[in-house]
């Protein structure tokens, strides 16, 4: 994952269309991104993004490399 050691607990995520998807709960082991599942878009649930999608660390955002209604179509909501 590029820039996994800048992402932190409760930077927000936002898509290649610069909209927003979700708020980070942390990392998991595998580089896994967990989504916060009390962040309004997030349904309640928590949501796994594959570290690999990140294309870039922007001061308190982690830019994904698809626009965010593809993010939320490919979401994992269990790990």
């Amino acid at each position: 994952m590029r820039d996994q050691d800048r992402i932190r607990e409760h930077m927000e995520v936002i898509g290649a269309d610069g909209r927003h998807v979700g708020t980070v709960d942390h990392l998991e082991a595998g580089g896994s991104i967990k989504l916060a599942r009390n962040d309004p878009d997030s349904g309640g649930q928590h949501h796994w993004i594959p570290g690999d999608w990140v294309s870039d660390v922007e001061g308190d955002r982690v830019r994904l490399s698809m626009p965010s209604d593809e993010v939320q179509r490919r979401w994992r909501d269990r790990e």
